[in-house]
């Protein structure tokens, strides 16, 4: 079995990508190889709606047809059989990069009949964690609502989703030298102490359920 993880933040030893490293070791514990891409580090855009993946008959119907970076990743989806995604939340939704990648992964296998189905050959179980600044109830103000339609289409593309969601992240490892005062950076100091670690046991237990549900 293979799990793939795609990191949507540029930062590649954060939050984040912590996060995802610890759900790619709970696959691991189960058996499961591993592979983690950082989606920062790869030249490519989002959907250029050109419609090759929708034309009848034509040799990219179900697939993106762009060349770039991102087609190795996408040609070893095929191959996958389970899939992590993590951003951070910025502005209320994931990042540009996972944006633009969520428009490349899942409009290729989403066919206009009716009702929709998916072209992905198989049912995978998949994964989505966020990462924010902002507390529960911001959060339920300003990003709740992504994230459930995130889930819908990976759960309407691939079969099953399931989120994880770390909230009030430090974003700092020094809050004095940059301008953040509305940051209370001893109570973000000691969230990260003892409420982070709890956060990567829970992604560990994630990579392992995408391993044996």
């Amino acid at each position: 079995m293979r799990v793939l993880a795609f990191n949507g933040s540029p930062r590649k030893k954060w939050n984040t990508a912590t996060l995802l490293e610890k759900a790619l070791e709970g696959a691991a514990s189960q058996g499961a190889e591993t592979g983690l891409f950082h989606l920062y580090d790869l030249a490519f855009k989002g959907c250029g709606s050109c419609f090759a993946c929708k034309m009848k008959g034509g040799m990219s119907y179900g697939k993106c047809a762009v060349v770039d970076d991102l087609s190795p990743l996408l040609q070893a989806v095929e191959r996958a059989d389970a899939l992590v995604l993590g951003s951070p939340i910025y502005f209320g939704t994931a990042s540009g990069a996972m944006r633009s990648f969520m428009e490349r992964l899942l409009f290729p296998y989403l066919a206009y009949t009716d009702p929709y189905r998916s072209l992905f050959p198989r049912k995978i179980p998949t994964a989505f964690i966020y990462t924010m600044n902002a507390g529960p109830d911001r959060f339920e103000k300003l990003a709740s609502q992504h994230v459930a339609v995130n889930a819908m289409f990976m759960q309407m593309t691939f079969g099953s989703s399931e989120s994880l969601l770390c909230f009030d992240t430090c974003q700092f490892e020094d809050y004095s030298k940059v301008m953040a005062d509305r940051f209370d950076p001893v109570k973000k100091a000691e969230r990260r102490r003892d409420v982070f670690p709890e956060d990567c046991r829970k992604a560990f237990e994630m990579g392992a359920r995408l391993v044996h549900p």
